[in-house]
């Protein structure tokens, strides 16, 4: 469990994987991120059931709420596509990964060499009125 919560942090901020990218307002920071999901090692996949692929990316989401005491990791519900350039588009479904104090949700899509992805999340964090959107655009790359 340690090693996918590492493997995590360091996805989310390394700058080989992709430099950080977060959402912030005045009470919630939405930390999110995409990478090939063959960087995953294949024992961490298997554990959480996720798909590793040379064509399968994986999005990274992680929800925090702002408190006297810093940021505390909180559940959220999130729903998302991703869509080409001639807008064929998959809907995304996310698997929460709950490790100690640690959560993440994980979302898996596929792609074909060099394409660019418009990305749509709308990330709703418990107790919130709405939800935090998230749009950008990457550009994936088998290995």
């Amino acid at each position: 469990m340690k090693i996918l919560r590492s493997l995590l942090l360091l996805m989310a901020f390394a700058p080989m994987a992709m430099a950080e990218q977060l959402l912030e307002n005045d009470k919630y920071i939405v930390h999110y991120n995409a990478f090939n999901s063959t960087v995953v090692a294949p024992e961490v996949a298997q554990r959480h059931g996720l798909k590793r692929s040379r064509y399968s990316a994986m999005l990274n989401v992680a929800v925090f709420e702002k408190t006297d005491a810093g940021q505390k990791a909180i559940p959220a519900t999130i729903s998302g596509k991703v869509q080409n350039l001639i807008q064929q588009s998959q809907t995304l479904a996310f698997k929460p990964i709950k490790e100690g104090d640690a959560l993440y949700y994980i979302g898996s899509f596929n792609f074909g060499n060099e394409e660019v992805l418009h990305v749509t999340l709308d990330v709703r964090p418990e107790g919130a009125k709405s939800d935090v959107k998230i749009r950008f655009d990457q550009k994936f790359y088998t290995d």
